[in-house]
């Protein structure tokens, strides 16, 4: 278990490393304006699909259907084409109507700026089809075990981002946005590259080409297989995707605030992800599928023991980056982004949203790892359930908050409504599970590294500014 999720958190660093590095571009070359507001954007829609897809609903729906289908083959490329379908008819509705969907991610952008930010859109939107290609392909290479190729791909978006940042820094504004949403399609193209070499070297090819030759064929015995993976997987999205939709929710109503606020939330959003991808991503995919086939054969007490194990090393680490994130944001903010056209106000706005979001960090996290319990055992619509009550909250908290916290109260709200979800997850996860997976001496460690770890923090904190 630990191997593969040290490959797979291994990868994620790597690709967040580069990540980082493309804001602090980012940051120096556009900063916080109305520019960096419309690339944010532009690129949140097709971000938003590529995190549904890739780290909740299509893998965690796929590979339990995958394991049960009788005719695996011809199964994964009828779900190919029928999504592929979906999603081409999705990118040529945006060509058409730019305006709308650009007024959809972001209502409070007047009529000027949203047809300045409308071509940028339909470029962003390329991404969508070939990210949802990559995590098809990525889900058959997580069910042999194999990690590293999908977990380093994601550096190939940033490189080419980082290029396109390269080429065009000294350019207009315009220019470097158009260039950087270019640099989103050819990083795309760059990431299923990889992904069809990997599939090719582990032997997978042979399944793909099987199920397109005898797709014609054998597709009406796959059909009572595909309409339970349907209704299977549009509870899934739901109940997957409210991280994704709460920070969606913070943009379209950031666009209502002052011009840089998008941004600030994008900087701190950023910092906040990277120990969540780092340790709770990496963990729940790398955990998944053995969890999947121990409760298919109804061995609970192996995927207990595994979920225990993974727990405890999730607590421990997200909790430090939780107290490091929360303590030292200001520091982190300015050590990141601090340059060129980010200035010093920038950083302490970025600063005051960054300890908003890290405050949930931790039931964010675990709340990935028990929902692994639930989409393994089919109880998708009661996982869209909990995320249904999670995003009212956020709606209802981020109206409560907007108006007297700004950006900050977006942030809180996205908390607030983390912990909400977390406790509804425990409730469908079982009390009783996971009573027994906190009732050992690690909860007693945990408390008292706790402690020991924020003081120590503090105490840093104050000799910085002391003495530096």
């Amino acid at each position: 278990m630990y191997r593969s999720i040290f490959t797979n958190s291994f990868g994620i660093l790597f690709s967040r490393i580069l990540g980082f590095l493309r804001d602090l571009l980012t940051a120096s070359v556009l900063g916080a304006n109305i520019y960096s507001d419309i690339f944010f954007i532009a690129f949140k829609l097709p971000n938003l699909f590529r995190r549904i897809f890739a780290e909740g609903a299509f893998t965690q729906t796929f590979i339990p259907a995958f394991i049960r289908s009788r005719h695996k083959a011809v199964f994964s490329i009828h779900i190919f084409f029928v999504f592929l379908l979906i999603i081409a008819l999705m990118t040529l509705a945006v060509n058409i109507f730019p305006q709308i969907a650009t007024r959809l991610i972001a209502l409070g952008f007047d009529a000027a700026t949203i047809e300045t930010a409308a071509p940028y859109v339909v470029i962003n939107f390329y991404y969508l089809p070939l990210i949802f290609a990559i995590t098809f392909l990525s889900t058959f290479l997580q069910y042999k075990h194999h990690f590293a190729t999908t977990a380093f791909a994601t550096g190939l978006l940033n490189i080419a981002l980082i290029i396109a940042l390269l080429l065009s820094r000294g350019k207009s504004d315009e220019s470097i946005v158009t260039y950087l949403s270019y640099g989103v399609v050819f990083g795309g193209l760059l990431q299923l590259l990889v992904h069809l070499m990997a599939i090719y070297k582990t032997g997978l090819m042979p399944l793909l080409a099987g199920g397109v030759k005898y797709y014609k064929e054998r597709s009406a015995r796959i059909k009572k297989e595909a309409k339970q993976f349907s209704r299977q997987f549009f509870p899934a999205i739901w109940g997957n995707s409210t991280a994704q939709f709460s920070a969606f929710l913070d943009t379209w109503l950031a666009s209502f605030l002052n011009a840089g606020v998008i941004s600030y939330l994008y900087y701190a959003n950023r910092v906040f992800q990277l120990p969540l991808a780092l340790f709770a991503i990496a963990t729940s995919t790398a955990l998944f599928p053995r969890i999947a086939r121990y409760l298919k054969h109804n061995d609970e007490e192996k995927a207990l023991s595994f979920m225990k194990k993974a727990f405890w090393f999730l607590t421990f680490l997200l909790t430090a980056s939780a107290i490091g994130g929360f303590v030292l944001s200001e520091e982190i903010t300015w050590l990141l982004f601090e340059r060129g056209a980010f200035s010093t106000d920038d950083t302490r706005q970025t600063a005051l949203i960054l300890q908003m979001y890290m405050i949930g960090l931790l039931p964010f996290g675990i709340n990935k790892l028990l929902l692994l319990w639930i989409y393994a055992q089919n109880r998708q619509l009661q996982a869209a359930k909990i995320a249904t009550l999670s995003l009212s909250a956020n709606i209802v908290f981020s109206l409560l908050l907007i108006s007297p916290m700004g950006g900050m109260g977006l942030a809180l709200a996205s908390t607030i409504s983390g912990f909400i979800a977390f406790y509804a997850t425990v409730n469908a996860f079982g009390r009783e599970r996971f009573l027994a997976i906190i009732s050992s001496k690690n909860s007693l460690i945990w408390i008292i590294g706790t402690i020991i770890f924020t003081a120590i923090l503090i105490f840093l904190k104050g000799f910085l500014h002391v003495y530096l």
